[in-house]
């Protein structure tokens, strides 16, 4: 075998099978390395055979007529499909595309073999990943899509599941066909958001995430609350695809609207509740501090009329100055479960009964409590102020109080009441240990709870956070009501 009738460098390292025949006696002048492994046959093993002996299935009166047909012209092909026999026996299915070469005067047949086996198992394994892809695509509960916004504004959507019927109440055809019918579902109110976040999605090339609501004209006539997530894909061209999801979340929605509405009515209730609970106090306050103090009182002028008329130096007059002591006492616990109950400081307006509570607070537990009310306008809240409000405020304080004296081990508290504007802030710090989240997370902490709920039924807000320097600064914030002043129209005069 010369140098003329060898295959070329680039033809021996082709992964394509390649054969070169003679044209006079079609023996196998030279094969590739392609060929050689995939036959198994060692290349002096492959001289002198022909193509009839590879594929004993084909033909020889049937080659010879289909070569002939090339005619003198020089780059004329022909092909045949048949079946190459292995050396280990096996079959495998190829297509045989012959060309007449002439190299130094001799004439050749360059045969490229392609093995349509490689090409069966790559067709079946695409089937099968189609087929796993539709299974997971159908039992998926939604539409998967592709959606494309090209560089001109233009919009398609190359892919659609058949979950689209269900979800739109489209076809896949009609929305291919029509692909801006997607944004005339969209609610108008929802537009602005839907368009927001696919542009966020485009300049972030970050996941397009949205929910809103679309308006099922044609079939149900009904508004349902879709979650669109899809991936971004820059395109060439400046286009955008996303590839992503959408499914019904009405349901969810639905109950997420009805915890809002069960929430909303359980803080009225507890507004409600507190409300009559302060009212209740503070009727008992009052019949303790009028009724049976007024009694108290009339116990202690008779007993002491009584007592100057009796000898002294008696028994009796002993047992008097007990009752009188005893009277005396009773007369301070009245007073001081009657303050328990109800502040009489509260009819005095807030910032006087901030004031005394923290002075008590001061007396009682031992830590210094400095109460500080600023601003000038200060004291015209009081018109401004709830007496429900007031009430709740102080409970507020009073709890923050107690949970200072019982956890925080504090040795300073500062207390701040101020107005911004139409708000009233109320801000207690300690020099405490600090409250931990785990501590907020205690399924006991129904102080804590509480003061959040009454800070919530006053359409204000509260929050816990270290406190500069060391400890806990507990926020208060409500809204006053409008001014009486300012709310007041002005009068016309009458002719």
């Amino acid at each position: 075998m010369n140098n003329e009738t060898k295959l070329a460098p680039a033809m021996q390292a082709a992964t394509t099978e390649i054969y070169l025949v003679d044209a006079d006696t079609l023996q196998l002048v030279d094969v590739n390395q392609a060929a050689r492994q995939n036959l198994g046959y060692e290349l002096a093993r492959l001289n002198g055979m022909t193509p009839l002996d590879l594929a004993p299935g084909l033909d020889a009166a049937g080659l010879k007529e289909l070569l002939a047909s090339l005619g003198p012209e020089i780059g004329a092909q022909v092909s045949v499909s048949t079946r190459f026999v292995r050396a280990d026996g096996s079959r495998y299915p190829v297509k045989l595309c012959f060309l007449r070469i002439v190299r130094d005067g001799r004439t050749l047949f360059l045969a490229i073999g392609d093995d349509q086996s490689l090409a069966h198992a790559a067709s079946a394994a695409l089937q099968e990943y189609q087929a796993r892809f539709n299974a997971v695509v159908d039992h998926t509960p939604g539409l998967v899509y592709q959606f494309v916004l090209n560089a001109d504004g233009s919009t398609a959507f190359p892919y659609l599941s058949e979950g689209c019927t269900a979800l739109l109440g489209l076809s896949v055809s009609e929305l291919q066909q029509d692909p801006a019918r997607f944004q005339h579902l969209i609610l108008l109110e929802d537009r602005k958001g839907y368009q927001e976040t696919m542009q966020a999605s485009i300049d972030c090339a970050c996941v397009w995430n949205w929910e809103g609501r679309i308006r099922i004209e044609d079939t149900w006539n009904d508004v349902k609350w879709i979650n669109l997530r899809a991936t971004p894909i820059p395109l060439d061209g400046g286009g955008m695809q996303w590839d992503g999801i959408m499914t019904n979340i009405t349901a969810s929605k639905l109950e997420q609207e009805e915890i809002k509405r069960s929430r909303a009515r359980l803080a009225e209730l507890t507004e409600h509740s507190a409300q009559v609970k302060e009212q209740e106090r503070t009727r008992i306050a009052r019949e303790i501090h009028d009724d049976l103090g007024g009694n108290l009182t009339a116990i202690k002028m008779a007993l002491a009329m009584l007592a100057a008329r009796l000898p002294q130096e008696s028994a009796l007059q002993e047992k008097a100055d007990y009752l009188d002591s005893l009277v005396d006492r009773t007369i301070e616990a009245v007073h001081r479960i009657s303050l328990d109950l109800r502040p009489s400081t509260l009819d005095l307006g807030i910032v006087a009964a901030l004031e005394w509570q923290a002075r008590e607070f001061e007396t009682r537990m031992g830590i210094a409590c400095v109460f500080r009310a600023d601003g000038d306008d200060i004291e015209d809240i009081e018109s401004e102020l709830d007496p429900d409000h007031a009430s709740a405020l102080f409970r507020i304080f009073q709890e923050s109080l107690t949970n200072i004296a019982k956890h925080a081990g504090a040795t300073r508290v500062s207390v701040t009441l101020r107005r911004q504007r139409q708000h009233l802030s109320l801000t207690i710090c300690d020099n405490g240990r600090g409250i931990t989240p785990a501590d907020r997370l205690k399924p006991q902490s129904f102080g804590l709870r509480g003061m959040k709920e009454r800070a919530k039924a006053l359409g204000g807000t509260l929050s816990l956070s270290p406190a500069p320097g060391g400890g806990t600064m507990v926020a208060v914030k409500i809204r006053l009501a409008a001014s009486p002043l300012a709310s007041r129209q002005p009068e016309t005069t009458r002719a």
